[in-house]
């Protein structure tokens, strides 16, 4: 999980890599997800705000609590993610993609048979 760069609070970009990781199946549903202790000591991050981080992914409905045992997947979690990613994904992907594209002078042509090229390559990234 990345997170250094870009103006976005650390306990944002905690919970946001771990979804990431639920999303790419490393936690799974009714699977624990590493302690705040964990994460604190790994990122050297103060362990108020990792907990600031799974309190926000509790709130969304990402993950809930076992008391005295730790903090699991959500059964329907990945479906959530990937509803809310979805909504988001034009504006944040495909707007920039297009207008870079477009200062680049490639025609629409071009562009998609890039995509279509990198999407069916074996190296294209899953995550």
């Amino acid at each position: 999980m990345d997170i250094i760069g870009e103006n976005i609070p650390i306990f944002a970009k905690i919970a946001e890599g771990i979804k990431d990781h639920i999303l790419m199946g490393d936690f799974k549903e009714n699977e624990q997800i590493p302690s705040t202790t964990q994460v604190s000591k790994e990122y050297k991050i103060n362990i108020a705000t990792v907990n600031k981080a799974v309190n926000l992914l509790v709130y969304e409905g990402i993950v809930y609590k076992k008391r005295g045992i730790g903090m699991f997947v959500q059964k329907g979690a990945v479906e959530k993610l990937i509803a809310e990613r979805r909504k988001t994904f034009k504006e944040r992907y495909v707007k920039a993609l297009l207008a870079e594209a477009k200062r680049l002078h490639y025609s629409a042509e071009e562009l998609q048979q890039m995509v279509i090229e990198i999407y069916n390559t074996d190296d294209n990234p899953q995550a």
